[in-house]
């Protein structure tokens, strides 16, 4: 499948595509001149990219965790700090959200009792 089929079929935003070309990943001698061919192996990590993404990895943090998920399990300890960190932020980042909710509640309290 060539990039085109699969931004459409798949529907990949254009960036996440950029950026996989851009590691180069898959890439075999003599492939300059032609059009890449995506393979399941590709999807398969174009789905896990979207993923990170959507979850708050940066680009740079998802080049990584990629890479250690081709690598294999040996690697999983690593990846599962990865996970913990970006979850932990996330909490972190929730937490605040909700004491902006909470005063904003309170707030909204006041002028309402008045």
């Amino acid at each position: 499948m060539t990039i085109e089929e699969v931004r459409r079929r798949y529907r990949i935003p254009a960036e996440i595509l950029k950026e996989y070309e851009s590691w180069d990943s898959g890439k075999t001698a003599g492939q300059e001149t032609e059009e890449r061919q995506y393979d399941d192996s590709d999807l398969e990590k174009l789905s896990l990219m979207m993923t990170l993404r959507e979850t708050g990895f940066t680009p740079e943090e998802t080049k990584v965790y990629v890479r250690l998920q081709t690598e294999g399990e040996r690697t999983g300890n690593e990846r599962l700090q990865m996970l913990n960190k970006k979850r932990s932020s996330a909490l972190d980042e929730l937490h605040v959200r909700q004491k902006q909710l909470d005063t904003l509640d309170y707030l909204r309290h006041r002028i309402r009792e008045k």
